[in-house]
């Protein structure tokens, strides 16, 4: 009655479409809120007034695009019952507390105090103030927390039961689902992706700036604290990813197989492969770089220790290889010109050149969006290396979507990728917009006075000088 197979991949299309562009920004306001706390905390410990300057010029962007990431998460949870209905029946007794705690956590936090980070600054105290950011900063951590245990639940999934209706439900512990083997694994490593996605944005932003005026002391001093993120973080990033890495073998070796494009089993050590092209349907990779021994050295410490391909598994629990394949290695390649672009500075910086180097500045600039093109393609290897399952080994995708007509997800589709590209395309450039402007002394903070839904703003309050002469 219905075609499935063209309505499941349709959906799973829906899905990835809104879910790559939901995180970009969260990518991006996990680490500017904590920016947005280093900035105000070193104004008041310090006095300078660049550290406000730029406080109030990055808080701007921050509102957007912290109002972008609520609007699209939105969206995705109605897929849940809309796509995704018998995944919700099944898995929604584990799903569904978590998703609610984020919810009465993180974001309860985050909606109460953003009204005080954005309006507050000229209403309340510093220090009010400052915890406020702080609040905020908070909140789009215990966000990821919850959110990231739930999907490291479906990639390796512990402290469950099933009910007599086929139903996931906790088997007495739910410590044992929160921090199920995955989860602190991929916490730390996509927390330090956000805050290097961010790093890299903001020093893209100082190095547009740099490039124009050499002189300008706030553009001086964002990429500066930016140079010194990426030159910290980026090692750390690949330290976290070979740990990630690791686990992923141990749990989902699946997944593994397809990154590294093993087809086959060595059992006296396999190849690290640089390149090449998968060729599923002859279970190798054409023209393939690969330096021998390599990949054990790297997965087992051992250049000799054998290693499983994708030749002991049937072939109906492969993932789409050549996607795998292809996004980790621009993944762990972004990782590794990040991490360059962190020593190159270090260099610069001791060298006296950091603000007068342009070839600097320029790389900087180029890898403005490498963090979220890092990102992008580190979740297309979470989510498309656990394929066929939805959650691994118990659920297949297949048998999660929603019993809906082709058509019908292709319309809600299209209308999705047509209203995304207008109303977000149209924030991000406002975004552009807004970066392209360098930040100055006295730069402007937003409006004391949030806009109104309905009525009528007080003319009081928007001209505070008004109770002195009125």
């Amino acid at each position: 009655m219905f075609d499935l197979p063209d309505a499941l991949l349709l959906a799973r299309i829906q899905f990835a479409f809104t879910v790559s562009f939901h995180f970009l920004f969260p990518a991006i306001t996990i680490g500017l809120a904590s920016y947005l706390a280093v900035l105000e905390g070193l104004w008041l410990k310090t006095g300078r007034e660049d550290y406000m300057n730029l406080f109030r010029y990055w808080i701007k962007i921050f509102a957007l695009f912290f109002a972008m990431g609520v609007v699209s998460g939105i969206v995705m949870s109605y897929q849940f019952g809309t796509n995704w209905a018998v995944f919700s029946d099944k898995a929604g007794p584990i799903i569904g507390p978590l998703m609610a705690y984020e919810v009465l956590t993180a974001f309860f936090l985050e909606a109460g105090f953003l009204g005080v980070m954005l309006f507050g600054m000229n209403r309340v105290g510093k220090k009010l103030h400052f915890t406020a950011t702080l609040m905020v900063a908070l909140g789009t951590f215990v966000s990821a927390f919850w959110i990231l245990s739930v999907n490291s639940w479906m990639q390796t999934p512990t402290g469950y039961a099933i009910n007599a209706d086929g139903q996931f439900i906790s088997a007495g512990s739910w410590l044992a689902i929160i921090f199920n083997p995955s989860f602190p694994y991929r916490l730390a490593h996509t927390l330090s992706a956000a805050y290097l996605t961010t790093a890299f944005v903001v020093g893209a932003v100082g190095a547009w700036h740099l490039l124009k005026d050499r002189a300008n002391p706030r553009a001086r001093l964002m990429f500066s604290m930016a140079m010194w993120m990426a030159a910290i973080v980026a090692p750390l990033q690949i330290f976290l990813g070979d740990l990630h890495g690791l686990n992923t073998l141990e749990h989902q070796p699946v997944k593994v197989m397809a990154m590294e494009g093993h087809y086959q089993s060595h059992p006296e050590g396999a190849p690290l492969i640089l390149f090449g092209i998968p060729n599923s349907a002859e279970g190798r990779v054409d023209y393939a770089v690969q330096i021998p021994k390599l990949s054990s050295l790297i997965l087992k410490h051992d250049l000799n220790a054998p290693m499983q391909g994708l030749d002991t598994v049937p072939a109906a629990d492969h993932p789409p290889v050549g996607i795998v394949f292809w996004a980790f290695r621009i993944m762990v390649g972004l990782g590794f010109l990040m991490a360059g672009l962190g020593m190159l500075s270090l260099w610069a910086r001791v060298r006296g050149r950091l603000y007068e180097w342009k070839w600097l500045h320029r790389f900087a600039l180029v890898m403005g969006p490498s963090g979220l093109v890092a990102v992008l393609a580190g979740w297309i290897v979470t989510e498309v290396g656990r394929q066929p399952w939805t959650i691994q080994g118990l659920m297949r995708t297949a048998e999660s979507a929603s019993p809906l007509a082709a058509p019908a997800v292709a319309a809600s589709l299209v209308a999705f990728v047509v209203v995304y590209f207008a109303v977000f395309g149209a924030g991000v450039l406002y975004i552009l917009k807004l970066m392209a402007k360098p930040p100055v002394v006295h730069e402007s903070a937003p409006p004391n006075v949030p806009a109104r839904a309905a009525g009528t703003t007080p003319a009081v309050a928007l001209r505070p000088d008004a109770l002195a002469t009125e």
